[in-house]
């Protein structure tokens, strides 16, 4: 039996106790000891560990932007990589050293960014939004020069225009956030920015260089508010040129007001004068109302009292005497348009313009696009239908009158127009064509031809538009002085006009229209004298260059077969050769020489060139090239 009271007994009981005890604390506090050394270990290497920098901005997913171009693929809108520029104002240890430095970089004055700085409420300050590479190049070296502290570049995507102002109105331009805010750039946002697809536009810069310039000077010479000038395809409804002053530079939005950013032809509404004269007449004699001998009599004016017995009088520009349809249009008579309209009903007239597109968008693909105004005919008054087959009481834009006028040349098929040809996708391939709409007959084939034969007439002698010929090209023309509302009086101002001209060729079978409105001329006015000239200067350029028949152009039938000669390459030995002919890519063997300079102006194949072919070749010779 086991004494339990034995002291020896406890004794050891309770030393062996203790020490167990002691070996339990010592073994905690080496774990304890082992745990704090491994914590301050680790904060240690952290506190002398280099912090990683925290970016600047929050990163973002730069979006590629389709481009934009012209039927020939040249570029007229491109994605490139800029940096909105920005200062956070604690880390600026000196203010006047900052802008002083930075303000040439940016463009601005110290003052301006001083004042920018100061007046913000916030840390941050975004001091230049959509710099280029040269702008970010510049500052990312004086940083790491470390000589300015407390500027940030934030990556961005956004857009360039190679062309600067050329069709600028057509193409638009995009916001900060590198979004279509007009034109096609905000028409084709979708495609554009949602899909990186290109947008293929029907115009042809060289078209489009060509009626600028012409635009320009018209303008300039007649000091004119502003100046429309366009060229279409009436076979295929395509814009190949359309020309808006004033214009702008898309590149610098700043620098532009609402006037230079609007697209004229496509949003502005006016009211045509006597083109429009073309389309009533169309009207008339499709129905039946008047034909080729119906004669009329102008002494000067339209009068006709109402059934209320009202008088209403309609001045002429003269007295015309006996006119027909042809005469109205080869003299521009406002009477004979009057008197030809009252054999018309109302209904039918107006449903007739109607069906030609007035008062309906064109859909070419301006979202902004105007409708015109174009009344319905239960609204008009007795003198509504004289007036309107003037051009007068009717607004129109300048794509409502292509449009039309592509009835009168397709011998009376209706071609809407359109300015985006079609969708290239993201990966090359075409993903759609774009139309404006489905073609439609308007007119019998022998009005359409009977109009333009009456239009062709009006270039001889006797005609208002004898300005506009075309020696050894047959054209089509009608001119046009419209009045403008004064917006003070309500009435017609007597200083101010439209002056327009609109022009089919060659007139036999048309492949080109174009279409000339002047705003506001000052001094000269009538359309025959000023709108008429820069007509036959776009036609004999056009002409030349979209390869359109004529006297000394004309085209030659062959067999279809057409046999390819080799590439050739040019080659320098002892004596320069002939470069005659050749192409800018056949000449890129010469460009990579390093014993001559060749110098290259204009774009086709080569037409002249110096030194002439036979000289002698020297090492380090320059040779110009002028290529058409």
């Amino acid at each position: 039996m086991t004494d339990y009271t034995n002291p020896g007994n406890m004794e050891e009981k309770d030393s062996r106790g203790l020490l167990s005890g002691q070996k339990r604390f010592a073994v905690f506090a080496v774990m304890f000891c082992l745990a704090a050394f491994i914590l301050l270990v680790k904060y240690g290497m952290l506190m002398l560990a280099s912090p990683e920098p925290e970016p600047a901005y929050p990163s973002r997913q730069l979006i590629e932007r389709g481009a934009i171009t012209d039927r020939n693929g040249r570029i007229l809108a491109l994605q490139t990589r800029l940096a909105n520029i920005s200062a956070w104002r604690p880390e600026i240890t000196d203010l006047d050293a900052f802008c002083r430095d930075l303000a040439p970089v940016l463009g601005y004055s110290p003052g301006d960014i001083r004042e920018r700085i100061e007046a913000s409420p916030s840390d941050f300050i975004y001091l230049r939004k959509q710099v280029d590479q040269s702008t970010i190049q510049k500052i990312e070296q004086m940083r790491a020069e470390k000589r300015i502290r407390g500027v940030g570049i934030e990556p961005i995507m956004g857009r360039i225009y190679p062309e600067k102002r050329l069709a600028g109105q057509i193409i638009g331009f995009v916001g900060d956030g590198n979004n279509g805010l007009a034109g096609i750039e905000y028409a084709m946002e979708e495609e554009l920015m949602g899909a990186g697809s290109q947008v293929v536009l029907t115009i042809d810069t060289n078209v489009q260089y060509i009626l600028e310039g012409i635009a320009r000077r018209t303008m300039a010479e007649n000091q004119a508010e502003a100046v429309m000038f366009l060229a279409m395809d009436p076979r295929t409804g395509e814009i190949l040129g359309s020309a808006s002053l004033p214009d702008f530079d898309p590149n610098n939005i700043r620098a532009s007001d609402e006037q230079s950013r609007m697209d004229r032809p496509a949003i502005w509404a006016y009211e045509p004068g006597s083109v429009f004269k073309v389309f009533s007449l169309a009207s008339l004699m499709d129905a039946g109302a008047i034909t080729d001998q119906t004669v009329f009599v102008c002494d000067g004016h339209y009068e006709r009292v109402t059934s209320r017995g009202e008088r209403i009088i309609i001045n002429c520009l003269a007295a015309h005497g006996p006119v027909t349809a042809r005469e109205i249009i080869v003299y521009s008579c406002n009477a004979g348009a009057n008197y030809a309209a009252d054999r018309m009903g109302t209904q039918g007239f107006a449903d007739s313009l109607r069906n030609l597109g007035f008062g309906i968008r064109t859909g070419a693909g301006n979202p902004g696009e105007t409708a015109g105004f174009l009344r319905p005919a239960d609204r008009w008054s007795d003198r509504s239908k004289p007036t309107i087959a003037m051009g007068q009481e009717i607004s129109v834009s300048a794509l409502q009158m292509l449009q039309a006028t592509t009835a009168i040349a397709n011998d009376g098929v209706l071609v809407p127009p359109r300015i985006v040809s079609r969708i290239v996708s993201a990966d090359g391939k075409t993903s759609r064509t774009f139309d404006a709409g489905p073609s439609r007959r308007v007119f019998k084939a022998e009005t359409s031809r009977t109009l333009r034969s009456y239009m062709e007439d009006v270039t001889s002698a006797i005609g208002t538009g004898w300005r506009a010929n075309v020696e050894d090209l047959s054209l089509a023309i009608k001119t046009g002085t419209a009045q403008i509302t004064d917006p003070r009086t309500g009435a017609y101002s007597s200083t101010d006009f439209i002056a327009s001209c609109i022009a089919l060729l060659p007139a036999d079978a048309p492949s080109l229209v174009l279409y000339l409105v002047i705003v506001k001329p000052q001094g000269e006015y009538l359309a025959g004298r000023v709108a008429a000239p820069p007509i036959r200067e776009a036609a004999e350029a056009l002409v030349d260059y979209l390869g359109i028949p004529r006297g000394r152009n004309p085209q030659v039938e062959h067999s279809g077969s057409v046999v390819l000669p080799q590439n050739r390459i040019p080659v320098i030995e002892s004596t320069i050769p002939d470069f005659t002919g050749y192409s800018k890519r056949q000449l890129l063997p010469l460009i990579l020489r390093d014993d001559l300079s060749i110098e290259i102006s204009g774009d086709g194949w080569v037409r002249r060139q110096d030194p002439p072919p036979g000289t002698p070749f020297t090492e380090g010779m320059i040779i110009t090239l002028e290529l058409e």
